[in-house]
Formats: structure tokens, sequence, C-alpha cells
């Protein structure tokens, strides 16, 4: 019992850390993944001696964290946001991923000399982006949604092609003309198992009377999980299958939408503090000494060749500006997954794994640290930042089972075509009306001349009838002002739509 009150008392002392460590990074201007990796270097052999070096249990834990972490990423994500990104972040994830693969494999092949199959390996592992890192980093730098979510969508969606590939690379086993057809069964088997588990889980929870607010994220993030477990065991992708399982939930009309969001985010933080912490406390810090060398070169031919030429690949049909262009090249991140694909590769048995891990941890470190303190700047100068951009339009909704009706929670944001709009002018549906508006801090009960300002927050009551045709009412005024769907609201407002 005492060392588990050690362990508890040492993960928990671990995740206030990691919590507190979001605002010093922040006030530092460095992503908050390096002082997780900081965290567990100090707690290491090196510094306080804590011994650990059993890469398969890293490799566990390390995926079971990517999937918590694509799980919040997707629950999270905004279709409006992916929906005009979608051509151009299949593509990164693709096209990218392959012509990364061929660089980075022909310029290691070239300057430190590796066979041809330990090259395409590396440059396997180093051509996914990472999706904690651009979750987490990205969020805060104000660019077009446009961009932000071929980014998100990049990085959440090319894991499952890399893992793969990483997989057959380091196994040893021949690469046939099957091999090709095996990874697209892979991919596209698992997006439809993610689809299905979305939907279903979507149509499930809006049905379900669980008895606890609380049950409903819980329950959403299982599904996300189950979703990646049955993918595994079908021999699809399971990281694909969480993610596009987690895109379709986080879009659905949920009960109690905010509340799985916010959770999932909160469950996101923990994956990544844990996984980051606990690649820190793997590596031997004497070890990487080697590994410097061999990591800036695969770094220069990474960032000066394989990532702009995977961008011109992918973007350059879809006729993207050279702006948004080059501000992908730079921003593609490169965090824990990496690292866990490299361990991955140590664990199949490739030669040279060991390096390959310490090789990557170095060069994490230093694109995160070259990257993500100058993403800001780069924005800025190539004129692609979007500080002011209106945030989308939150909307929470809560069952009430009994009298078969919801309510709904809306947070009029800044920028947002409500404002100014007078109640009667919403035409909400027959069977929909505001009862309650927050407004600095205080409530009251509004009237038809009760005129709304940015972050006012009101309480929506709806039968379960109305709510959709309420939902989309007040998303459409939101989007394109009073006079959005004028004859449509009128229908509704009729009784007749």
């Amino acid at each position: 019992m005492a060392s588990l009150e050690v362990a508890l008392g040492v993960a928990a002392a671990v995740v206030l850390l990691g919590v507190f460590a979001v605002r010093v990074s922040t006030w530092l201007g460095l992503p908050s993944l390096l002082v997780y990796l900081a965290i567990g270097v100090l707690l290491g052999e090196s510094v306080l001696g804590i011994q650990f070096s059993d890469a398969r249990l890293t490799e566990s834990i390390g995926l079971a964290a990517l999937v918590l972490i694509l799980a919040e990423g997707g629950l999270t994500t905004r279709w409006t946001a992916v929906r005009p990104a979608l051509g151009v972040g299949i593509a990164l994830s693709t096209v990218g991923v392959a012509v990364s693969i061929g660089v980075i494999a022909s310029g290691l092949h070239l300057l430190l000399g590796l066979d041809w199959r330990a090259a395409f390996l590396w440059g396997a592992v180093l051509s996914s982006t990472d999706a904690a890192a651009v979750f987490s980093v990205l969020r805060g730098v104000g660019v077009s949604s446009r961009l932000a979510g071929m980014l998100e969508l990049e990085s959440g969606a090319n894991d499952a092609p890399v893992v793969l590939t990483v997989v057959l690379l380091a196994s040893g086993d021949p690469i046939t003309w099957l091999t090709p057809l095996l990874v697209v069964y892979e991919l596209g088997a698992g997006g439809v198992l993610g689809a299905l588990f979305g939907f279903a889980g979507a149509w499930a929870l809006r049905r379900a009377a669980l008895p606890a607010t609380g049950l409903y994220p819980l329950a959403a993030l299982a599904v996300c999980v189950l979703a990646y477990s049955t993918g595994q065991l079908a021999h699809a992708s399971g990281l694909l299958a969480v993610y596009v399982a987690a895109l379709v939930l986080g879009n659905a009309d949920l009960p109690h939408r905010g509340d799985v969001r916010s959770f999932a985010e909160g469950m996101g933080w923990l994956a990544q503090i844990g996984l980051f912490v606990l690649l820190g406390l793997f590596v031997s810090p004497p070890r990487l000494v080697d590994a410097i060398v061999p990591a800036l070169v695969a770094g220069v031919v990474l960032i000066v060749a394989a990532r702009p030429l995977s961008v011109l690949a992918s973007a350059g049909p879809f006729r993207l500006d050279w702006r948004d262009q080059v501000f992908l090249s730079w921003a593609g991140l490169r965090g824990a997954v990496p690292i866990v694909f490299a361990l991955v590769a140590f664990i199949e048995g490739a030669p040279s794994g060991r390096a390959l891990v310490d090789v990557v941890f170095v060069l994490v470190v230093g694109l995160t640290l070259l990257q993500g303190t100058t993403l800001p700047w780069v924005a800025r100068r190539l004129r692609v930042s979007r500080e002011a951009e209106p945030r989308e339009l939150s909307v929470d909704a809560a069952p009430l089972d009994q009298l078969s009706a919801d309510l709904l929670q809306i947070k009029v944001p800044v920028g947002s075509q409500l404002r100014g709009v007078y109640l009667r002018e919403l035409r909400l549906p027959r069977g929909a009306v505001v009862s309650l508006v927050v407004r600095n801090g205080h409530g009251f009960t509004p009237t038809d001349d009760t005129r709304l300002r940015e972050r006012d927050q009101l309480l929506v009551v709806t039968t379960a009838k109305a709510r959709k045709a309420a939902e989309d009412r007040i998303r459409a005024v939101d989007q394109r002002g009073r006079l959005a769907r004028w004859h449509a609201g009128r229908e509704a407002s009729d009784g007749r739509g």
C-alpha cells in the first residue's frame, strides 16, 4: 500500500505541475509539450534517479494516449471548419505523407548512408505531424478557420497511414504488390467503422435518458475508444476509426454537447501530460549527445525539402495561395507521435531502432523550439493571421425527458451577426421560445423588444419536435444576420416548416 500511495502522490503532483505548466509555457512563449518533456527528464535517471526503460510499456501507453488525443481532436473540431479544407486535408494526410517519406528517405540515404529500407523507415516515422502539438499550439495562433481545419484534419488523419507504413518497414517482411492494397483496405475499413460507430453512438445518446449529466461525456468517449478497439481487431486502422468516430460525434446533436467537448478536452490534456512526461522519463540524456548530428541532418531535410514539397504536391492542385502554402509548410508540427512511432519500430525489431528513438526525440525538441515559438510571427508576416475572426456559435442542449422538450444554452460569440437582433426578428419556430437572457452576470426575462448583444447567454426552451428548426434558425442568423432564410423562418414560425 505504501508504494501505491507514493505512486498516486507522484502522479497527482505531476498532473498538477503539468496543469500549472500551461500558464508558465504561455508566459514564456513555449509549447507546453516541451515543459512536460522537461519534467520527465528531471524525474528520470540522470536527475532525480527514477529508473524507467520499458519500451513496450511506453509504446502501449503512448498509443493509448494517442487514442485519447485523437478522440479529443475529433470531438472538438467543428465540421464547418473542416468541410472547406476537406480536399487539402485529405491530400496532406495521403499524398503529402508519401512525398515526405520519399524525400526524407532519399536525403538520409545520401547524407547519412542509411540503407534504403532503414531510410524509408526513418522517413515514415518523421512524416507524421502531431495531433497534440497542432491542437494545442495552432488554436492560439489565430489563423483562418480554413487553414486551421487543413492542419487539424491532416494531423488527425495522417497517423493511420504512417503507423501502417512503420509496421510494414520495421517488421522486415517482404513488400509485394499486395502491400498497397492492404494499406488501402485498412484505411478504408477504419474510416467506415469510425463513421458507423459515430452515427450509431450519436443515435443512441440522443435517445438515452441517462440519470446524470456526467454520463454523456463518458459514453461519448467510450464510443470513440470502442471504435479504435474494433478497428484493430478487424485488422483495420483503429487510429483512423477513432478520429472519424469522434468527428461524427462531436458534430452531432448530442445532449450536453458542451460538457462532452469540455470533458474530451480535459482528457486530451491529461493524455498529453502523461505521454510527454513518460517519454521524457524514458529517454537517457547522455545517449542523446550521439543523436544530435543525425537529428540536425534529418531536420534540415524535413524543413527545407520534405515538408515544402509535400505541401506543394498536396495543395498545389487546389490552387491554394502561396502564403497559405508557406504557412502550411512551416506549421507541420512534430511532437510525441513520431517518438511513439519510433518506439513501434524499436519494438518490431528494426535495426538501429534505439538510435532512431533518440534521434527523433532530439529532432522533436529542436523543431518544437524552432517552429512552435515562431509560428505566430510567421502567420503575421505572411498575413494569414485572423486575430478578430468570429468564433462559432456555441449551442449546448439538455433533454427534459418527461416533458418531451429540450433546453438550449446559446452563447453569442464576439463578431456574431446575432448582435443587434431583436428577439422578435429571430422568428423561432412554434414550440421554441427564449425564456432567459444572462448579460454581464445578471439574468432577466426577455421580451420581443430585447436586443441581443455580444457575449449574451440565452436559454431557449423548445419542444423536441421543434429543436432542430430552432437551432438551425439561430445558427443561420448568427452567420448571415436577421434576414437570413426569411422564407424558411417565416414558414417555420407559422408551423408549416
